[in-house]
């Protein structure tokens, strides 16, 4: 037999030892039990005050070194908690991966650590026997690129928030947790924080609170520093890169004092005993806006004063984050409020917490004459024209976009209008205007959404304390006001899907949303500040000043051509891509029928695109269809008092004559109109 008749004669035999219904079960595994390894918080004091030292007088390399000393009552084990869930950014956002050089020590001696499976912002620690206190070191790491996150120091301020440079014992309310904090500064700087202080040279000691109070209490400081009081309640303290970005005229401070007024004159109430903008003007350091209960942490670039006609745009932030002192710190949604910074937070209310502040940011920036009505209703029309054009708003409801800052935590998108990403903010202002607009209808003008302003934020003058709610409470006081089947219209504005924007807030004040072929000021104003150039109601396109593209809307000329953003257009009609190249073939092209071409880069690869546009520039503005019951023009600066002739859709620009007298009680990017 040869040898390939025996191979075969032994593969025949080895597979009839295996028949071919013979089958080997897979491995299947079994889940490991999670056991609850942290304790759950109770309400009850905890049994000693926590110090905090910070180190942050060295800021050539953004380095914050922090020492604790946390007293304990017993041996055994302990958990840490660094905090995760970050009130104002709505999700699990706490800067963990900049924790370095963690240190426990009992007596002196080095205790180790392990870090929790589950929860990885959770250390547990064994106390040992007769330690009265556990001291910490750690190092936070502040950003030294804005590719590592916001810049927090620079060599002429930084930022300090309470949440990077602390851990906390697991199972207590934060509240519960007494805590005093010091901070050393640069030689020579000043510090700023809505939690009083005292300095000795460049250390600054905290008032004792809790620790809830500590992280809602953040600081600024800086070289260049200046306050201007705005109240006797309120004060806008300023750090700025040089002395003369420092220079306010009387008249900006004016504005920011009426700000607070009409502000004040809205809710009826002050959630707070004082109350400071942390108002940073930088080129250098990280931009925010933040929302806390007696401050908030406020961003802008050079230029907020000394280039004041060009900066209206960043004026929307002030009056934004101070309603938030009401509305989100005050007033909270039932769900966002957690115990400590490790209970998750449920986001379904940021339609009024965020979307209500939104809409009296506006209010109050042409209330108080920080922006005027004109550029208001810019604003607004910019708002409406984006909102109306989100194709996303096709599959995606408005409520569901709440959960946007846990799934994206503002991550970069490619396809935002199509996404979806925060709309709360904006299409929440839309629908209570909306809501403003029902509540003066049914009421024949006698009523309007100032009255739900005072009835359910307007309680407990001076109390900072939170008072939470839920849907039903809105609703209630909605009904309170004026009887209305407002759980059916909020459903509907929540719940639905739909194929255009909630508008009636405009419509039904004698508004349409009209498109022409020129630029608001305010709209150049957001162009020239952010270098952009904004194409996304004609070509469907955005792209920056150097034609970098960063906006394609789904299902637009641009995107049926191919674009995307990350391409960049290099070329218009055979010559180099500028902003004015770009608005003159989408003119052109109105009247001559030939596509528009653009060379465009996609990584190494050039492509020719043909764009078959044909409708011209095409920007938003809002135009008067007609005269209301309270119709009349509109004109610059605060309006003291509202009457019967007053803009229908602007009148909530007056303050109402009719404003109970105070109570008493025991006890925050993204330019305005963006998506955040």
């Amino acid at each position: 037999m040869n040898r390939t008749a025996l191979a075969a004669l032994t593969l025949l035999a080895s597979t009839a030892a295996f028949p071919a219904t013979a089958q080997i079960d897979n491995s299947k595994p079994q889940p490991v039990p999670f056991s609850e390894t942290i304790p759950t918080p109770v309400d009850t004091p905890y049994p000693g005050t926590i110090t905090i030292n910070v180190d942050a007088s060295d800021t050539s390399q953004g380095l914050f070194k922090v020492t604790q000393s946390v007293p304990v009552a017993k041996a055994g084990p302990m958990t840490f908690l660094y905090p995760k869930w970050l009130p104002g950014h709505h999700s699990p956002s706490g800067p963990l991966d900049k924790v370095a050089g963690l240190v426990f020590r009992a007596g002196g001696q080095v205790l180790p650590w392990t870090r929790d499976k589950v929860d990885v912002y959770a250390y547990h620690i064994d106390v040992p026997e007769g330690a009265k206190t556990i001291d910490i070191a750690f190092t936070f790491l502040s950003a030294t690129k804005s590719n590592q996150g916001r810049i927090q120091m620079t060599p002429e301020m930084l930022s300090l928030q309470w949440n990077t440079v602390s851990l906390y014992p697991a199972g207590y309310f934060t509240r519960g947790i007494p805590v005093a904090a010091t901070v050393k500064y640069p030689a020579g700087w000043t510090a700023y924080s809505g939690l009083p202080s005292n300095a000795t040279g460049s250390s600054y000691a905290y008032q004792q609170t809790d620790y809830e109070t500590l992280i809602d209490s953040p600081t600024i400081a800086g070289k260049y520093t200046r306050q201007f009081a705005l109240s006797d309640r309120v004060f806008l303290d300023v750090v700025a890169d040089t002395p003369d970005e420092l220079e306010a005229t009387p008249e900006q401070i004016d504005a920011h004092k009426r700000l607070v007024e009409q502000t004040v004159k809205t809710f009826g109430s002050q959630h707070y005993d004082n109350y400071h903008f942390l108002f940073t003007i930088s080129d250098n350091l990280g931009g925010i806006g933040l929302e806390h209960h007696r401050s908030s942490e406020d961003g802008a670039d050079t230029g907020y004063f000394t280039d004041w006609k060009n900066q209206v745009p960043a004026r929307n932030l002030l009056p934004h984050e101070y309603t938030h002192s009401w509305d989100g710190k005050f007033r909270r949604p039932a769900e966002l409020w957690t115990p400590n910074y490790s209970v998750p937070m449920r986001d379904s209310g940021l339609w009024v917490y965020e979307g209500q502040t939104q809409f009296w940011g506006y209010v109050l920036q042409a209330r108080s004459g920080l922006v005027s009505k004109e550029d208001t209703l810019d604003a607004y029309a910019y708002i409406a024209a984006n909102y109306d054009n989100t194709p996303g708003r096709q599959w995606r409801p408005l409520i569901d976009t709440t959960n946007d800052p846990i799934i994206s935590q503002r991550r970069p998108k490619g396809w935002t209008n199509y996404q979806r990403s925060e709309d709360y903010y904006n299409e929440g202002l839309l629908v209570w205007m909306e809501v403003d607009s029902i509540l003066r209808q049914q009421s024949g003008g006698k009523k309007s959404i100032d009255d739900f302003a005072r009835a359910f934020f307007g309680m407990r003058d001076g109390d900072w304390g939170v008072l939470t709610y839920t849907l039903d409470d809105v609703v209630a006081t909605l009904n309170g006001i004026q009887p209305y089947d407002w759980a059916a219209f909020l459903n509907e504005r929540l719940n639905d899907t739909s194929t255009h924007a909630p508008l009636a807030g405009f419509t039904n004040n004698g508004y349409k949303l009209v498109y022409t072929d020129e630029p608001s000021a305010y709209l150049k104003a957001i162009q020239k500040n952010y270098h952009r150039v904004d194409a996304t109601h004609s070509l469907g396109l955005g792209t920056d000043d150097k034609g970098a593209v960063s906006t394609v809307i789904w299902n637009s000329p641009a995107f049926k051509a191919g674009l995307d953003v990350g391409d960049t257009i290099t070329a218009v009609g055979g010559a180099a891509f500028s902003a004015d190249r770009l608005n003159n073939a989408i003119r052109d092209a109105k009247t001559d029928k030939t596509p528009i071409r653009l060379l465009v880069q996609a990584g190494d690869l050039y492509k020719d695109i043909a764009i078959d546009y044909h409708g011209g520039l095409r920007y938003p503005h809002l135009e008067k269809t007609g005269k209301g019951e309270t119709a009349r023009p509109l004109r610059d600066g605060p309006v003291p008092v509202c009457s019967k002739e007053e803009d229908q859709c602007v009148s909530t620009w007056c303050r109402s004559a009719t404003i109970p007298p105070k109570a008493s009680t025991s006890s925050s990017k993204c330019p305005s109109g963006a998506s955040p």
